[in-house]
């Protein structure tokens, strides 16, 4: 089972302040740990929404450029976790060096068979060609 691992944005994310040594060193051993358990598949930290933007869509799409205020709803960074379960998922988690404060919301990534008869034979391979490919990206 695939987990998308979500790091709530702070102010201080928001800020642009980047992370200590120590927080940046301690985060790298956490990391370790779990490619060296085989649990991690990605991870990213994102800029501050002020470098970014939204698109609303409807009759006529709309863009926001950020900043954006409410930092609740923002993401600083993620993860990509496969793992047996969310208790597992949870489990793992709490080994990580966040500060006091800090948030991380845990999600299951849907996965094939989670969309039964819908996702045709066609949609399946199709889905097989864009892997394989975006594999070859990524290199």
């Amino acid at each position: 089972m695939r987990f998308l691992v979500i790091v709530k944005a702070s102010k201080a994310s928001e800020r642009g302040d980047m992370p200590s040594t120590e927080m940046l060193t301690a985060m790298g051993r956490f990391n370790q740990q779990l490619v060296d358990a085989g649990i991690m598949l990605a991870a990213d930290g994102l800029h501050p929404s002020s470098k970014g933007a939204r698109v609303h869509f409807g009759k006529n799409q709309t863009v926001t450029k950020g900043p954006f205020t409410n930092t609740n709803d923002l993401v600083a960074g993620y993860w990509v976790w496969r793992l047996p379960s969310l208790d597992d998922a949870i489990a793992w988690l709490k080994r990580a060096p966040f500060l006091e404060g800090d948030e991380v919301e845990i999600r299951p990534i849907f996965e094939a068979e989670d969309f039964g008869e819908q996702l045709t034979q066609e949609l399946r391979e199709q889905e097989r060609r864009q892997g394989q490919k975006i594999a070859e990206y990524a290199g």
